[in-house]
């Protein structure tokens, strides 16, 4: 079932929405069972989880006698973002995934993310899936924050992801979605990988079997759990940041998610000029190349590429 949960009048006689694709077992019951809710589109930029919503939505479509608890689905809660290219909310330029939980009587994105959490919260389970930007290209991860990583690794383990970075609270900011639904008690997952802008055709099938076997695990459907990956732990290993050393084009020597070897060289940074002889960027410790530089204009300090040391072994 579309709703329209709720509607805010803009200038011009346009008006921003939010809506859901509610799957349950009786339509004519507003919840039953557990509830779940599947989020997509914070920045305007990210298009991964649009697309693994859309072919979860006709999967669900497809399979509807085995729902047995509440499917929400939010494929775009900045939808002016989306609809203008733009990680921000237009004109204000504000990122929606930086003022949660908002409020009723602010500014209009303030407002937009109050009712996105009085939507959500009371869910049983949240994943909130991120793209990365146009800069990076990331593995398929889940992102959890320290203190709630007792009762979220269970959960990352089921979404069929290549790798669970667990943060220090410092990098998982308060003011997110995923940490104001965690504090309300919806167990909040944050999914990211692929690049901004842009479709992993593969990468959204991974995740989307991963969201099913969730789901089957959970009794959310019936179904028998699907057989996923064993993902890498950062608790289990180091990880490393590789920073430019000078301003330039950078060039990558080797493909995303290949293993390497400390003082391996990723890529070149090559000066515009040609006055300069390329300057080779190296890695500092082995591991796996989980993060890797995709838009090649960077300055002194740029994050080119991050490497996960997996001590007790690699990603699939």
């Amino acid at each position: 079932m579309l709703e329209t949960l709720f509607t805010i009048e803009l200038p011009v006689g346009e008006s921003y929405q939010l809506k859901r694709h509610r799957f349950s077992p009786n339509e004519d019951q507003p919840e039953q069972g557990k509830r779940i809710s599947i989020i997509s589109g914070t920045h305007g930029d990210e298009l991964e989880g649009v697309y693994v919503i859309t072919m979860l939505a006709e999967w669900l479509k497809s399979n509807r006698d085995k729902i047995r608890g509440t499917i929400d689905l939010y494929p775009s809660l900045n939808s002016l973002g989306i609809d203008s290219i733009t990680r921000t909310v237009p004109f204000y330029q504000a990122d929606l995934n930086r003022i949660f939980p908002g409020t009723s009587r602010d500014t209009f994105p303030n407002q937009i993310a109050y009712g996105i959490i009085e939507a959500i919260k009371g869910s049983n389970i949240a994943i909130d899936i991120h793209a990365s930007n146009i800069f990076l290209r990331e593995l398929p991860q889940v992102r959890i924050a320290k203190t709630y990583a007792e009762h979220l690794v269970p959960l990352a383990k089921k979404l069929n992801m290549d790798f669970i970075w667990v943060h220090d609270a410092i990098t998982v900011l308060e003011a997110t979605l995923a940490h104001t639904l965690n504090s309300l008690g919806t167990h909040a997952l944050v999914v990211e990988y692929g690049v901004g802008m842009r479709l992993t055709p593969g990468y959204g099938q991974q995740l989307l079997t991963g969201i099913l076997n969730l789901l089957a695990s959970e009794g959310i459907i019936d179904m028998m759990p699907f057989s996923v990956r064993e993902p890498c732990y950062s608790d289990h290993g180091r990880v490393y940041y590789v920073n430019a050393p000078a301003a330039g084009l950078f060039v990558p020597a080797m493909d995303h998610c290949q293993s390497v070897k400390a003082e391996q060289i990723i890529g070149h940074i090559h000066d515009p000029y040609g006055v300069n002889p390329p300057i080779p960027c190296l890695t500092p410790g082995s591991g796996v190349l989980f993060t890797l530089r995709e838009y090649p204009i960077v300055y002194e300090g740029s994050l080119i590429a991050r490497i996960f040391d997996a001590q007790t072994g690699v990603c699939q």
